[in-house]
């Protein structure tokens, strides 16, 4: 494909060129990572028949790709290919632009709720500068770590903050203070709505990355989208280029105020999700 082929040459090209390095901590030891620098344009072009064309000017000076690798190297996530990553972990983190066309224009105000490695978060904000981009975790290592990745790559309005969800929202720094909430985690939707939506402002956006085949767990979750002041509006289905992989973006718009008493207690969202 043309974004993998294009993406390694990059690649080539950054390694021939000077290099960087930075140094992040992993279970008290200290790792360094290399990171290819040279400055260029990177253009990414998305070609397939249920996505529209998607083009996408990065113009940070990090081999992103190989960026997103040591992301991977040091969380001990599994995807180490550089083509894995472009599709499993860029490339899905910015199919939000299929839901959100005009996001580059637009000033947002972003949390990414358990960012885990970055993902959608830092994508986003390379793509999308403009965004104002809060990265939230409730393990303290991958912040630490995050706060590395975020001063290697000389990335502006766009913190790291150790938390929580239902401590975080909770606290008035964050309760409904985001125009647009999105997570990647695997939690079930219902649970993973108490936790993102007390985070969004009325009127605001929560996008919740699922598999293709979460029908089931959308429809169980609609009775909790309503308890906690959204509304579903759309469920954008589509597959990710070059692989078999089907996702879906499910779009859950907020338009009342969440009732005070939500998110519950730790371990109790999961436990007795909202019916």
């Amino acid at each position: 494909m043309i974004l993998i082929r294009f993406c390694q040459m990059k690649l080539q090209q950054c390694q021939t060129n000077s290099s960087c390095s930075v140094k992040a901590k992993k279970q008290g030891h200290v790792k360094k990572l290399s990171f290819f620098h040279t400055p260029f344009l990177f253009t990414c072009f998305i070609f397939q028949t249920d996505i529209s064309l998607l083009i996408l000017r990065l113009d940070q000076s990090v081999g992103i790709p190989l960026t997103l690798v040591n992301y991977i190297h040091l969380i001990s996530l599994c995807i180490t290919e550089y083509e894995e990553v472009i599709q499993k972990h860029f490339l899905d983190s910015l199919s939000l632009i299929r839901v959100i066309p005009d996001i580059a224009s637009q000033k947002l105000t972003v949390i990414d709720l358990g960012t885990g490695a970055g993902f959608p978060g830092i994508p986003l904000k390379i793509a999308f500068p403009e965004l104002e981009i809060t990265l939230m975790d409730s393990l303290n290592k991958r912040i630490l770590f995050l706060q590395e990745v975020i001063d290697a790559l000389g990335l502006k309005k766009v913190s790291a903050v150790h938390g929580r969800a239902e401590e975080m929202a909770s606290n008035a720094t964050h309760r409904q203070q985001y125009d647009l909430c999105v997570s990647r985690a695997v939690s079930n939707l219902a649970v993973l709505t108490e936790y993102c939506l007390p985070f969004v402002k009325k009127g605001g956006l929560f996008v919740s990355y699922k598999s293709a085949d979460s029908d089931a767990e959308i429809q169980e979750g609609k009775k909790a989208i309503s308890i906690l002041g959204g509304k579903l509006t759309s469920v954008d289905k589509f597959q990710l280029p070059d692989s078999d992989l089907r996702r879906a973006l499910v779009c859950i718009k907020k338009v009342k105020d969440t009732p005070k008493k939500y998110p519950r207690k730790a371990g109790t969202p999961a436990k007795l999700p909202l019916k």
